[in-house]
């Protein structure tokens, strides 16, 4: 099955790097224009340079309403839609157990990663969604969906992203379809910590008996994004190896 977006333009968070590069990379081979979008000027540029297809930037934290707002006008402007949004830019400033996160570690895991959910996904439809339709792709993670207290409140803001994804289906529905994917461990510098000084041990304890790669994640959000899920709103995707499945 090839799947195309051609003539649809996607819109994708934290798109510099790792998981959201790749997802960009995916769309824009199957023809959408994309516009990238994460904080850094410098490493927009830098991907969008390495990306083939119709690609541009913005800088926008994806935490702040107003850059949000000003990345999906800047979208409008330069392509005149936003059919795909991919909610993926997520940060995690604090390692450790619940009972030991500061008030601003919290708060700001929490504006990034579910709050901005919430903010880029309401842009869109003002913009664009609520005429014409779209699908909107949100990267959770397989920790949202298990406990794990190393990344403790990183895991329950992505625990509510998989909600918000079901609610936001059934509000957006039938114009809109949104979409989940929970990921497990994948080889990015974002998750660098947790694999890197392991990374085979690791890998062997999962059943495929490898790390994701971010092309995997991509894959899936391209299959999302794409007619071929023209039935497929409000669902999670796990997409683990099989980790769940011996999880302690």
């Amino acid at each position: 099955m090839e799947l195309r977006l051609d003539g649809k333009v996607a819109l994708v968070t934290g798109g510099s790097k790792g998981i959201g590069k790749a997802i960009a990379s995916a769309m824009a081979e199957a023809g959408a224009s994309v516009m990238i979008s994460s904080r850094k000027a410098a490493q927009l540029e830098a991907a969008a340079a390495d990306i083939k297809g119709e690609v541009a930037w913005f800088a926008a934290n994806a935490g702040e309403p107003e850059q949000a707002a000003a990345c999906v006008a800047a979208t409008m402007e330069r392509f005149g839609s936003v059919d795909v949004l991919v909610n993926n830019a997520a940060t995690n400033p604090y390692m450790g157990p619940l009972m030991g996160i500061s008030p601003a570690e919290a708060d700001k895991t929490h504006q990034v990663n579910q709050r901005g959910v919430v903010v880029w996904t309401q842009e869109v439809w003002k913009a664009s969604m609520q005429e014409r339709g779209g699908s909107i792709v949100n990267i959770a993670s397989a920790g949202g969906i298990g406990v794990e207290p190393s990344i403790a409140y990183y895991n329950v803001t992505k625990a509510a992203v998989i909600h918000l994804t079901k609610q936001l289906a059934a509000e957006l529905a039938p114009k809109v379809r949104v979409n989940v994917i929970a990921p497990g461990l994948i080889k990015t510098d974002f998750a660098r910590a947790l694999w890197e000084p392991r990374e085979e041990a690791v890998a062997a304890g999962i059943p495929m008996h490898r790390l994701g790669e971010p092309e995997d994640v991509a894959n899936a959000a391209l299959f999302f994004a794409s007619d071929a899920a023209s039935w497929i709103t409000g669902s999670t995707l796990l997409l683990d190896g099989g980790g769940m499945l011996v999880r302690r």
